[in-house]
C-alpha cells in the first residue's frame, strides 16, 4: 500500500501540461527538430506567398513584350534577364510559380480522391472487386508515367487544364495501392468485427474508423506526390503538351529558351532553379512528415 501511494503521489506532482499532449502538438514537436523538413516547409512556404502576392512584387507583366530589351543578361532593371521577346524573366517566374503549384496541388488532389475511393472499396469488400480495381492499377502502372501522360493529353489536346487532368489520373494508382494495402490491415482489427458484429452499416465503417485509421501515409505520399507533379507538369510544358503561350510556365520557359543556352543562359539557369527549389521544398517536408507520421519512423 505504501509503495501504491508513493507512486501516486509522485504522477501527481507531474505537470498536467506533461502529462497529455495533443497529437498535433506532438506531431509539430517531432517534426520543428527536424531541420532539413523545417526547410523544406520554409522554401514551400516562400514559394506560396510570392505566387499569392505575384502582382505586387512583379516588376512587368508576364505577357509584356520590350523587343529593344530582349536578350539581355541579369541587371538592376531585369534581375533575372530578359528573354527572346523582351520579356522580363523576373516576373514571369514569379507567376510561373501560381500555374506550377495550382497544377501540383490540384492534381494531386484529385489522385487523392479517386485514388483513395478506390483503395478503400477494393481493399474492404476484396474478392472480384478487388481483382479488377487492382488490374486496373496494374495496367496503369506497367506503362512509364509520362508516356501514360502523353497519351492522355494527346487524347484530350494539349492545354494546361488537360495535362493537369492527366497527372492526376496517372498518379491514382499509386494513392489506390496504398490505400489499399493500409485497409487491408487495418480490417482485421478487432473494433472493426466488433463494429461488424453489432450491425454497423459498411458505409459508417469505412468513413468513422477505416479512412481516418489510413489517411496518414495517403498525408506523406500526396506531399512527396506534390514535386512529382511539378515536375510532370514542366515535362509536359516542355514538349508542348502542357501550358501555351504566353502563359508563363516553368517547363514552357525552358523549353523556349533551350536554343539559347550558350548565349543567353539565364533564360534557362532561373526557370530551372525554380523547379529544382520547389520540388526539393516539398520532397524534404515530404519526409519531415513519413519521420512524424509513420510509427515506424520514430525512435
Amino acid at each position: 500500500m505504501a509503495e501504491l501511494a508513493k507512486n501516486t503521489a509522485d504522477i501527481s506532482m507531474i505537470p498536467a501540461e506533461e502529462k497529455l499532449v495533443p497529437p498535433w502538438k506532438e506531431a509539430w514537436q517531432s517534426f520543428y527538430k527536424n531541420r532539413l523538413a523545417l526547410a523544406g516547409l520554409c522554401i514551400v512556404l516562400f514559394f506560396i506567398i510570392i505566387a499569392i502576392i505575384a502582382p505586387l512584387i512583379a516588376p512587368y507583366g508576364f505577357k509584356e513584350q520590350v523587343l529593344a530589351d530582349r536578350m539581355q543578361a541579369p541587371s538592376s532593371k531585369h534581375w533575372f534577364g530578359t528573354d527572346d521577346f523582351g520579356r522580363d524573366i523576373f516576373s514571369r517566374v514569379i507567376y510561373g510559380a501560381r500555374i506550377s503549384l495550382w497544377v501540383g496541388f490540384f492534381s494531386v488532389l484529385g489522385s487523392v480522391v479517386f485514388g483513395t475511393l478506390l483503395g478503400i472499396v477494393a481493399g474492404y469488400y476484396g474478392r472480384w472487386v478487388d481483382a479488377i480495381i487492382s488490374r486496373i492499377f496494374d495496367v496503369m502502372l506497367a506503362f512509364p508515367s509520362i508516356l501514360l501522360a502523353i497519351a492522355v493529353v494527346a487524347i484530350l489536346g494539349p492545354s494546361l487544364k488537360n495535362a493537369l487532368i492527366a497527372i492526376a489520373v496517372i498518379n491514382i494508382p499509386n494513392f489506390g495501392r496504398l490505400v489499399r494495402s493500409k485497409v487491408l490491415s487495418v480490417k482485421q482489427e478487432e473494433y472493426i468485427m466488433a463494429a461488424r458484429a453489432v450491425g454497423m452499416k459498411d458505409t459508417r465503417i469505412l468513413l468513422r474508423h477505416i479512412l481516418p485509421n489510413s489517411i496518414s501515409p495517403v498525408i506523406v505520399q500526396a506531399t512527396l506526390a506534390i514535386a512529382t507533379a511539378i515536375i510532370e507538369a514542366a515535362a509536359l510544358g516542355f514538349l508542348g503538351l502542357g501550358a501555351q503561350p504566353p502563359t508563363p510556365e516553368w517547363g514552357k520557359m525552358l523549353a523556349d529558351s533551350k536554343n539559347y543556352i550558350t548565349n543567353a543562359p539565364w533564360t534557362l539557369f532561373f526557370p530551372g532553379m525554380a523547379i529544382m527549389l520547389t520540388v526539393l521544398g516539398f520532397n524534404l517536408m515530404g519526409d519531415g512528415l513519413r519521420d512524424v507520421l509513420d510509427p515506424k519512423m520514430k525512435n
